[in-house]
């Protein structure tokens, strides 16, 4: 049911600030603007949190741990911080704060259409129209799954799964399964099915290695004293590069303290390197899996070199080593796909702006923006990976860059008498 029962069905006129997407990223901006007294109100398609409700696996937890989970006036208060917040956890945070700081939602209202009108935006949606003096669009990145067109090349009695289709191994067709994506998606997915009992291949292609655990604390706690959360986004020498890296190989416990290759190859995964394409009923590789892993191992020790630094006059335990990724001398190049039933892409995900009609788009179809601030004027993003800072694409970053998108906005706001409609 909607928050806000009273509006009309057919329009609901003029307000300040349109905000699309009642996530964690929409949540914190209406909450921001509350704090300012902006008028604006937060469209959802589905219900708060949707997408933590309809589009991920039943085990799964975040990568940060709950002492990190925080929204601007609010904070993780439980008797768990050190642990990682199930699925579940997750909605329940969000739906509390959604009710306590009485966010003006209007839930089940999918927005089909954002169109500049002269120096408004016109936001349509199947159930209401608005006219809005500025738009922040807070759908996050994760809209939908980025798989490639090699897909289209594999058997049709294979059955092709995405990260939103995947609820747990019983979701899986019995039988042998290739994972394809090295990030913390895929190695999850992977090290779940094995569990499982299935027989399990993974293609790696480019990711980023690093602990769950290190010198006594979570490894966000070391990134966050190093300032490496922080990095603000015009430090970053190859921003585009920056914003295209993988999530990091980590899973939401303690109990794990790395989950990378080798640990899937030891429970008898295969590892093969990057999915290249189908022929005569094999799946193809790339032999480069030795480079990649090798570069990956190499990150990993720099980040834990500069850890070191804050660590040692914090005056931690003893560093820690960790074996470089084994990849074998001949790798596999090749998987008979008769051997496969399943094919799960854990490729990456992409946002989805279909609906927005404005002129913010470059030749590759991204979107573009400075920082968050849209080349349209009174148009904003939020919840983009490395938007402003390192941090961005976490729950605990959103606040900061919320806080830069409002001074923006409101004093876009000031500067724009409104007008009739």
């Amino acid at each position: 049911m909607s928050r806000l029962s009273h509006i009309p069905r057919r329009t609901a006129g003029a307000i300040d600030v349109v905000v699309i997407g009642a996530g964690h990223a929409g949540l914190a901006m209406s909450r921001l603007l509350s704090t300012r007294g902006v008028e604006h109100v937060v469209l959802e398609r589905g219900e708060v949190a949707n997408s933590w409700r309809k589009e991920r696996w039943d085990s799964l937890r975040l990568l940060t741990p709950n002492w990190q989970t925080r929204l601007p006036g609010c904070a993780y208060d439980g008797n768990d911080p050190d642990g990682y917040m199930s699925v579940g956890e997750l909605i329940q945070f969000l739906d509390d704060y959604a009710a306590n700081t009485n966010a003006p939602i209007v839930t089940g209202c999918e927005v089909t259409s954002v169109r500049q009108v002269a120096e408004h935006y016109r936001v349509t949606t199947h159930r209401v129209t608005w006219t809005a003096r500025a738009v922040v669009l807070a759908t996050g990145a994760c809209n939908a799954p980025s798989v490639p067109k090699a897909a289209d090349e594999l058997p049709a009695t294979i059955t092709q799964l995405t990260p939103f289709d995947y609820r747990s191994p019983e979701s899986v067709p019995e039988g042998g399964v290739l994972v394809v994506g090295a990030s913390a998606t895929g190695l999850q997915l992977a090290d779940e099915l094995l569990k499982s009992g299935r027989d399990v291949s993974l293609a790696a292609g480019e990711h980023v290695r690093m602990p769950r655990r290190y010198r006594g604390k979570d490894i966000f706690y070391w990134m966050t004293q190093c300032g490496i959360h922080d990095q603000c986004y015009t430090d970053v020498e190859d921003i585009v590069r920056g914003r295209r890296l993988p999530s990091p190989q980590l899973v939401g416990s303690s109990d794990q303290p790395i989950l990378d290759l080798n640990y899937l190859k030891d429970r008898g995964a295969g590892i093969a390197g990057r999915f290249m394409c189908v022929r005569n009923g094999q799946a193809q590789f790339s032999g480069s899996l030795g480079n990649v892993c090798a570069l990956a191992d190499l990150k990993m020790q720099r980040l834990l070199k500069l850890i070191d630094e804050t660590a040692d006059r914090d005056g931690a335990p003893a560093a820690e080593t960790f074996a470089p990724t084994r990849v074998d001398d001949d790798p596999m190049l090749n998987l008979d796909l008769e051997s496969v039933n399943s094919v799960i892409w854990a490729t990456g995900f992409r946002p989805d702006y279909s609906w927005v009609d404005v002129d913010v788009f470059d030749r590759k179809g991204q979107l573009r923006h400075d920082g968050g601030i849209v080349d349209s004027a009174g148009l904003y993003v939020l919840g983009l990976p490395l938007m402003r800072r390192r941090k961005s694409s976490f729950i605990f970053g959103i606040e900061d860059d919320a806080r830069d998108i409002v001074d923006h906005l409101t004093g876009y706001l000031t500067s724009h008498v409104r007008r009739a409609s």
